[in-house]
């Protein structure tokens, strides 16, 4: 276990940041730890290892949502708008990403918590001033500034994580 010196939240080894605030974990002696190991690699070994992800998203793809620990993918063909977060009772509005069904309320996450929205060649996601905020690769984003969406992204949405693929 790694404990973030800023929440004291429990994180699993290997985490860059912490799964709760998003702190980040890396340090001088990790810089340098990581510096080390990558001196000693093959050149060969880095093929395939660092991949980015296209950020290009056709009018034709679909999204395919991946959450954490689940068996079962949601496929969406995005509109203009997907608002994501959670379905209420006493609310009648449901977002087109409902998240409900996945503990969506027990881990913090907002009713309208953020929005995927169609660029001309991309998809951008913008956190909606959410209670527990939106992260993009272990990054938190400032409410209301776009960033542009990459085929694998890791979105965590207060502490329910999901991973976004084109297809």
């Amino acid at each position: 276990m790694k404990i973030c010196p800023y929440c004291t939240h429990a994180n699993r080894e290997g985490m860059f940041f912490c799964e709760e605030c998003g702190h980040p974990f890396v340090g001088i002696t990790e810089k340098l730890a990581t510096t080390q190991l990558a001196q000693g690699m093959d050149q060969a070994d880095y093929h395939g290892r660092i991949t980015w992800g296209t950020a290009r998203f056709d009018h034709d793809s679909s999204v395919v949502i991946r959450v954490r620990d689940q068996a079962d993918s949601i496929i969406l063909t995005p509109q203009e708008e997907i608002i994501i977060g959670r379905a209420d009772a006493k609310d009648d509005h449901t977002p087109e990403l409902d998240l409900a069904p996945f503990g969506a309320a027990e881990q913090g996450v907002s009713r309208r918590h953020a929005v995927m929205r169609r660029g001309e060649d991309t998809l951008i996601l913008v956190d909606l001033g959410s209670t527990n905020g939106t992260y993009l690769n272990g990054q938190r984003l400032i409410p209301n500034q776009p960033r542009v969406l990459r085929d694998g992204d890791e979105v965590r949405v207060a502490r329910l994580v999901f991973h976004i693929f084109f297809k």
